[in-house]
């Protein structure tokens, strides 16, 4: 992974950070993109730190233009694209589908659908360039499941499931290697925040009694950015504790 060059969207929390975080003790060129500049900054502050070079680009992955500059700072700043980590996203007010807001759902839809697709189809171009590169799109257990009161969330990450498999079966043979995740509840700091017994009633409903740790995710997604991985496309990998077995 030394002297590689990844984008991370969505990188300034969450398993992005976690992902810069394990990159960048690898030495690996990272571009932290994230709509929050005092959380892109911090994580570039925090890879600094391990000793690789990164940059920080805010944008907004639902806007055509900011994914256009985030990957044109990207080239200038390192001249190539390696690997790209897709993982913004959001996810919603927790209502049943219905009364989700026509407003509510598209902008689910220009964020974790829209702007998976424009960075695959920027980030590709320029890989394609160069011979090839290694992406993970971040689905969810949303997107191989239907989630209630999460309706608009769960048709985008399943069309982020289907958008991989396509472009699997389009790129393979020129050297783009693709996969995508699919986590289920974690740990994060939203999380946290929640009342304890929801914390625990959540839990409790995986198999394995437990919700997920972020740098469990991060492990996966580094895994499959690696050449250890070097046969696996196209696939969706659950790391979920055993909930989409259900």
């Amino acid at each position: 992974m030394q002297k590689k060059t990844a984008i991370i969207t969505g990188g300034g929390s969450g398993f992005g950070r976690e992902v810069a975080l394990k990159l960048a003790k690898k030495g690996t060129n990272i571009t932290v993109v994230d709509i929050s500049r005092e959380n892109g900054e911090e994580t570039v502050r925090l890879c600094k730190e391990l000793g690789c070079n990164a940059i920080f680009v805010q944008a907004d992955v639902s806007k055509v233009e900011d994914v256009k500059k985030y990957v044109a700072k990207t080239i200038d700043s390192f001249g190539k694209i390696d690997l790209f980590f897709n993982n913004a996203g959001v996810s919603g007010s927790g209502v049943r589908t219905i009364e989700c807001s026509v407003e509510e759902f598209n902008n689910i839809v220009d964020v974790n659908l829209n702007g998976v697709f424009y960075g695959l189809k920027f980030v590709i171009s320029e890989m394609l360039k160069t011979g090839g590169g290694v992406i993970v799109n971040t689905a969810s257990l949303g997107g191989l499941v239907g989630i209630p009161t999460l309706g608009a969330y769960s048709a985008t990450k399943h069309a982020v499931i289907g958008l991989t498999k396509t472009i699997a079966g389009e790129y393979g043979r020129e050297n783009i290697r693709i996969n995508a995740i699919a986590p289920g509840t974690n740990e994060t700091p939203m999380v946290k925040a929640y009342p304890k017994k929801a914390i625990k009633q959540m839990a409790e409903a995986v198999p394995m009694g437990r919700l997920g740790q972020p740098h469990e995710v991060a492990d996966v997604v580094c895994f499959l950015l690696s050449e250890q991985s070097s046969y696996i496309h196209g696939a969706v990998i659950s790391i979920d504790g055993g909930a989409a077995a259900l």
